[in-house]
């Protein structure tokens, strides 16, 4: 007798054998017994969950006689009488099976349907089993509609498709539809090891584990799968065998990456990357696995109680039925949950772009350094079991660091020093909030006045001004006093117009607090602004007055534009005397002026504003000095205080207007808020698009 594969000889005979459809069997099952039997049904879903088998014992259903030759309609057949033995066989002549995919055309359903004006011959029920019904054509479906609305009592219509948005909607709304769903790896699984318990196949767990997620959902895949990988082990299931014959990587090397990727170690990645080549195993594979791994990790990491029993089943010296269980669980632990989410949905789009290169292996390195690439800068591979601790550590390093430290007290005595020590003891970008530890209260008190700051001032720059002051045709120098000169244009913020709110996403101020004062304070804690910290009140000065009247006129006649305007709007005032030295020749100043990022210290736009000084002053030997430090009165916020009382001038105007009022009073009106803007806030709103009322 010849061989019969498994997945012919373990299908179905009745509802009972039937896995993974309940929901199918239950409501197929309760209408057979209860005898209210529909005319027409559809059985939709992937290939392999068991459309043809359902219909096959949905036919010998209507038709079994039972053992006794007395049987009427069952929902379950007995197998042994004539007409179950025919249908099992596919030679009961009242049962017909029509391939859609091979007889589509109008002729083919025409020839059937002439069929159905006969009784059956030998069942109760004539039977026709139309597969792949979504490849017929327009008039095939046309032809059969009128029959399959209105057939006999006698006829019964079983359709099947994997794609059922390609039938039309008039058969659909004839039919009675079942979706099968896939089946799930568990379920699949489980009947495996029954066929091969039967069959006396031995079998390693995990070897089934890997056929039952090779075979996505169906269980005529994982039996063929199945006879494939028994006839390549020689009668037994290994994992290694079947591995190698599913062509599967070893989750030890997704392990292996995602482990490497938590502690962000390229090398490891690209050597891991590097044996993948070697040993042939597909890039693909690789990144479905990965995903596989991850989207685990983050029902982990959203569901600490699985998480508790996943470390539970690793602990678990048999840990048989899920051995992967602890190291995803480990895994979980040391990526954060957003990073995880983040992996993944690199990983997804990369699958789509290894077509796309000419090496799939260096599509998949690239894919590999971009996941590192991508990694949130500073996070640190920490378990959960140990952040707790670290926190109370870091509270605990803290309290002592709320004594203000005498260190800073000194700054008063030289503001313009404090300001040239700026505090970066860390490479923050300046749109993040920098929470300083140690930081003494008189650290957020203005700078001092002219009169206090000019002598520092002027003590500070005089030896660089008996050197500049030697010869007159040495070209502008602009003296820059900071500690720190590794920004870059990155963090420029575009040229900003003087009518302009300029302080709409003010930047946090920088503690004038030397570096020696923040030595001893624990580090930096970094965290992202949620909304913009309010400015502080406006202390206007004399020497304030005088520099933003000074950077109107330049600003309105265009001597200064881009960076150089920004720095000039930005800036403070500091001091404008000229230097105690008796070197000093007649028309030579100093002007001081104090910036509070770095960033924004570029020598072309430095230059560019001295010059324009220059000849708006009439003052060839000017000399500007920038420092970078906390400011306080700059032309910037001049302006945004300006707008700030228009803004307020406008709505104390429309709430005390008559006919608003009365508005309000007669008809229940409302001032929708921000909708009320001042003359030169609407107009540049409206050039925007944007909308408001001018006042």
């Amino acid at each position: 007798m010849s061989y019969l594969v498994l997945a012919r000889k373990y299908r179905p005979k009745n509802f009972s054998e039937m896995v993974g459809q309940s929901h199918v069997v239950q409501a197929l099952g309760n209408a057979l017994t209860t005898q209210r039997l529909h005319h027409a049904y559809m059985f939709t879903g992937t290939r392999g969950v068991g459309k043809t088998t359902i219909s096959r014992i949905l036919a010998k259903s209507l038709n079994c006689v039972g053992v006794d030759g007395q049987g009427g309609i069952t929902a379950t057949p007995c197998g042994v009488c004539q007409a179950c033995i025919d249908i099992d066989s596919g030679r009961f002549v009242d049962y017909t099976e029509l391939d859609a995919a091979s007889n589509r055309g109008v002729d083919e359903i025409a020839q059937l349907l002439e069929q159905a004006v006969y009784k059956p011959v030998l069942g109760r029920f004539k039977v026709f089993m139309i597969d792949e019904v979504h490849m017929l054509t327009n008039t095939a479906f046309n032809a059969m509609l009128k029959t399959l609305e209105e057939p006999p009592d006698y006829l019964k219509f079983v359709l099947a498709t994997t794609d059922p948005q390609k039938v039309p909607a008039t058969v659909l709304s004839r039919c009675l539809q079942f979706n099968l769903r896939p089946m799930a790896p568990e379920t699949i699984l489980e009947h495996l090891g029954h066929v091969l318990g039967i069959e006396e196949v031995p079998s390693d767990t995990q070897a089934l584990r890997l056929l039952a997620r090779a075979a996505r959902g169906s269980m005529r895949d994982a039996l063929s799968l199945t006879d494939q990988a028994i006839a390549f082990g020689s009668g037994q299931l290994h994992e290694a065998s079947v591995r190698l014959m599913l062509g599967s990587v070893d989750r030890s090397y997704v392990f292996g990456l995602l482990d490497a990727l938590a502690r962000a170690d390229g090398k490891s990645l690209v050597e891991i990357a590097e044996v993948l080549r070697l040993h042939g195993l597909s890039a693909a594979s690789t990144l479905e696995e990965m995903t596989t791994v991850l989207q685990r990790m983050a029902v982990l990491q959203a569901v600490p109680s699985m998480m508790s029993q996943a470390l539970e089943t690793a602990a678990d010296a048999d840990n048989s039925a899920d051995p992967e269980a602890g190291e995803i669980a480990r895994l979980a632990q040391l990526l954060p949950a957003d990073e995880t989410q983040l992996l993944y949905s690199l990983c997804l789009h990369g699958r789509g772009e290894l077509g796309l290169a000419p090496d799939e292996y260096a599509a998949l390195t690239m894919v590999l350094l971009r996941l590192l690439a991508f990694k949130p800068a500073g996070t640190v591979a920490v378990p959960r079991a140990v952040s707790s601790a670290i926190e109370s550590s870091d509270r605990s390093a803290a309290e002592p660091a709320k004594k203000p430290d005498p260190e800073p007290v000194r700054a008063q005595a030289a503001p313009v020093s404090a300001r040239t020590s700026v505090a970066t003891p860390l490479s923050v970008p300046p749109w993040e909030d920098v929470a300083v530890i140690n930081a003494s209260p008189d650290m957020a008190k203005p700078h001092q006045t002219e009169a206090q700051s000019a002598p520092t001032n002027n003590a500070q720059n005089n030896a660089q001004n008996n050197a500049q002051n030697n010869s007159q045709d040495e070209p502008p120098e602009i003296e820059f006093t900071s500690d720190s000169d590794s920004d870059s244009d990155s963090h420029l913020q575009p040229p900003i117009d003087s009518e302009q709110d300029f302080e709409e996403n003010p930047e946090p101020q920088t503690p004038q607090t030397p570096i020696a004062a923040l030595a001893p304070s624990p580090p930096v804690r970094v965290r992202q602004m949620s909304e913009p910290a309010p400015l502080a009140a406006l202390v206007a000065t004399a020497l304030g007055a005088m520099w933003a009247e000074l950077v109107g006129q330049l600003t309105r006649s265009e001597a200064i534009t881009a960076l150089a305007r920004e720095i000039a709007l930005q800036s403070e005032l500091v001091s404008h005397e000229a230097p105690l030295n008796s070197l000093a020749e007649e028309g030579h100043s100093l002007w001081t002026i104090c910036v509070e990022r770095q960033s924004l210290i570029q020598p072309s736009a430095c230059e560019k504003l001295q010059t324009a000084l220059q000849v708006l002053l009439t003052q060839p030997r000017l000399k500007l000095a920038v420092n970078v430090g906390a400011v306080g009165d700059t032309p910037a916020r001049r302006n945004n205080a300006a707008l700030q009382e228009r803004q307020r001038l406008a709505e104390e105007i429309i709430h005390q207007d008559p006919l608003v009022l009365e508005l309000m009073r007669d008809w229940g009106a409302k001032i929708v808020p921000g909708s009320i803007k001042h003359q030169l806030q609407a107009t540049t709103e409206a050039a925007r698009g944007g909308t408001g009322l001018p006042i």
